[in-house]
């Protein structure tokens, strides 16, 4: 092969062996046959001792440009892919090319419909959408190609969280002015209804109204930017708003480090604002107590278990609680799936799933059923029809079949 430059912060070796002087189009060996979603550009994904990256074809200075935005997005610990190369200089004038490493257990949009998930399930898939959208302003953002294709969905215990993977019409700025924030909402809200109208005709969701998801979008941005950053004024004898607050933006997900609080001049009324404001409340809280690193609502629903766990043991003793309820309830339900199931859900949405089918069994028994009982039900009805989700090496018999070449 021709010499070709590559650009990487963690140089792998493995890249450097692939056909880089043959478009992406044509590449054979190494491409792993999975769902993707619409791209204006050429998109596989590679499977390369034992390690999986999407590859995407474009100009050389756009692939330079996103390479960097998700660089310093990613150090930001925003929900973004990782951006692993940018290869340039092939031979024949062939395109630039950006290598992200596939983020695992997710899908995009549309195989998750195809894969199962009811029209009703559309709205959680957009509230994703929509929290990804703030988090990324609130850094200073300004994502200018909102839609439902340029991200990538994770399961998080029955809901979704979304992952940037194209930033190339994004800008990184000291914050994003109320115009670019409009701009960026209109704009989402016209993608996503033309990506709603696809599923319509593909027969995925027949039964959703674009107009009022469109709604839903306005509605739910503005809601939740207003909750996060809008000052508030209460009474000075309601002070437990300020708790209250708190807690409505922990359950968002969010941290508030610092507020801002004043009183009239009267002291009558007192006004608070949150002045530094975080993602992963209760992923982090997990982290330090379990070690086990989760979306957020898999973390809020595994902390509660947690606290069910622990609530007759010593309070003041919860680290060494939570190592007992790590070893002795979660990796021993994570340790009892088949592997020839584990790549179905990964374990952390596996656990939230046998909690609904515990809850759902003791309903019907009119008694509370155990944890394990309930896992060996839900093993034996539930997870065997299970879509395969997490990729796994190429299998011997598809290394050389050619999938669909050609534009995404």
């Amino acid at each position: 092969m021709s010499f070709v430059h590559i650009l990487a912060s963690r140089p792998d070796p493995a890249l450097v062996r692939l056909p880089w002087d043959t478009p992406l189009e044509q590449w054979v060996d190494h491409v792993v046959p999975v769902p993707r979603g619409l791209s204006r550009h050429v998109v596989r994904v590679i499977g390369i001792e034992g390690r999986f990256y999407a590859v995407k074809e474009t100009e050389a200075g756009r692939a330079r440009w996103e390479y960097d935005v998700l660089r310093r997005l990613r150090r930001r610990d925003l929900p973004v892919v990782e951006a692993q190369a940018v290869v340039e200089d092939r031979p024949g004038d062939l395109p630039a090319a950006l290598v992200t490493r596939h983020l695992a257990w997710s899908l995009p949009y549309r195989t998750v419909f195809a894969t199962g998930l009811p029209a009703e399930g559309l709205p959680r898939l957009v509230d994703a959408l929509v929290v990804l959208l703030v988090r990324l302003h609130l850094a200073g953002f300004y994502w200018g190609d909102m839609s439902l294709s340029n991200v990538l969905f994770r399961r998080s215990a029955g809901e979704f969280a979304a992952y940037l993977v194209d930033a190339e019409t994004g800008e990184l700025h000291d914050s994003v002015s109320a115009e670019l924030r409009e701009h960026d909402v209109a704009a989402g809200c016209e993608n996503v209804f033309g990506e709603v109208l696809d599923l319509q005709a593909d027969g995925l969701v027949p039964d959703v109204d674009p107009h009022a998801l469109v709604d839903h979008i306005d509605e739910r941005y503005r809601s939740l930017w207003t909750g996060l950053l809008e000052p508030e004024e209460f009474s000075a004898t309601e002070m437990w708003r300020i708790e209250r607050r708190i807690d409505q933006l922990n359950a968002l997900g969010f941290d508030v480090d610092e507020l801002d609080i004043s009183t009239s001049a009267s002291g009558s009324t007192v006004r608070i604002q949150p002045r530094v404001v975080e993602a992963g409340h209760h992923s982090r809280e997990l982290e330090e107590l379990t070690g086990l690193a989760l979306e957020e609502n898999q973390a809020r629903r595994l902390l509660n278990d947690l606290a069910r766990f622990t609530a007759h043991l010593d309070p003041a003793d919860r680290p060494r609680a939570a190592e007992r309820w790590r070893a002795d309830i979660f990796d021993r339900l994570a340790a009892t799936i088949p592997e020839r199931y584990r790549g179905r859900l990964e374990p952390a949405e596996v656990f939230h799933e046998v909690l609904e089918h515990r809850w759902l069994m003791s309903e019907r028994a009119g008694r509370e059923v155990d944890l394990f009982d309930a896992l060996d039900d839900y093993l034996a009805t539930q997870l065997p029809y299970r879509p395969e989700t997490r990729l796994a090496a190429t299998p011997p018999d598809l290394r050389s079949r050619r999938w669909p070449s050609g534009q995404e």
